[in-house]
This record gives C-alpha cells, structure tokens and sequence, in this order.
C-alpha cells in the first residue's frame, strides 16, 4: 500500500472514532465468508459501520488519544471493528446474539470503546450489550414523565367517582 493511500485510510479510520459513541474491537478468525457476510448484514441493518482493519493503521489512527495505550492488547491479530454512532450497545447486542447463534461461535470480542472508556471482551458482552438501547431508554423517561400525570388525574376524578358511588349507594339502600 502506497503512504498516501495509507493517509487517506489512516483520516478515514481516525474520523470514524471521532463520530463514535460506541465501538467494539473482534476477532473474526475461522469465520466461513458466508457467517461475515450475515453478520455485516445485521450491522448495516442497525446502522452500524463494521469494517476489517490494519491494527498498524488504528495505531496511527489513535495516537493523540489517552486511551490507546489501552488497546495495545485488542490491536493484535485479525481485527475487525463495529462503530456505533447513535446507540453505544446496538453493536453490542448484535454480536452477543449472533454468537449465540450457531454460526458465531467463532466470533470472539477483543474490547469495546465507549465515550474513551476501554472494556475487556467479558464486559462488552456482560455490561454494554444488556444496557437499554436508546428507544428503550426514551419510552422509559416518557413512562415515567407520565406517572405524576396519571396520578394527578386519578386525584381529579377521585371526589366526582366517589359522589356517583354514595348515590348509587342509596339508590340500592332505598330499592331494599
């Protein structure tokens, strides 16, 4: 590879985690092509960016930042990366449920990245894959923006329910 087609794959990396909120460092070795080629399907379905890349070129892609010195380990051997830009776990959670398929078992994840936060393979499956994605985490706000409503309704319509109550109290108490 020619130094100026280097640079322009060292930029591109280098503004990807730049974009990133999440990204997820795997080990694709002993993966059949048609296994990488489902798999990169669920990815660009999510809207995940997965691209295989020369550990050389992260390196030099990441050497400004304080974490590099973190992923020494993960940037050894085959690597591929899957960057997320709008939900940290979805990257996540797709690699943790194809390896639970049975074309996955190959798949290993070496480390993840999330806002300069390295995590170990255990912890990307452990931690980041089973935290709420961003829809989740909005229907959870909204469900809780709506309680104090709910309960002032009920409050509300309290007096007028318990006023048909006692009428309709007395109106059994007088058909007796």
């Amino acid at each position: 590879m020619e130094r100026p087609e280097k640079e322009l794959q060292i930029g591109e990396i280098k503004s990807r985690f730049d974009r990133m909120t999440s990204a997820v460092f795997l080990n694709y070795q002993g993966m059949t092509v048609e296994s990488i080629t489902k798999l990169r399907a669920q990815f660009r379905k999510a809207g995940v960016d997965y691209k295989v890349v020369k550990n050389t070129l992260v390196r030099h892609a990441l050497k400004d930042k304080p974490y590099t010195s973190k992923l020494k380990d993960a940037l050894v051997g085959m690597t591929g990366i899957a960057w997320s830009y709008e939900d940290p776990s979805v990257a996540a959670k797709i690699v943790k449920a194809f390896r639970k398929e049975g074309d996955g078992e190959k798949l290993q994840v070496k480390a993840g990245l999330v806002d300069g936060d390295v995590f170990d393979g255990k912890a990307v499956e452990n931690q980041l894959a089973t935290m709420p994605g961003k829809d989740e985490l909005r229907a959870m706000l909204l469900a809780t923006l709506q309680a104090p409503l709910q309960q002032f309704v009920a409050l509300l319509q309290a007096p007028s329910q318990n006023f048909v109550y006692v009428l309709s109290a007395k109106e059994r108490e007088g058909q007796k």
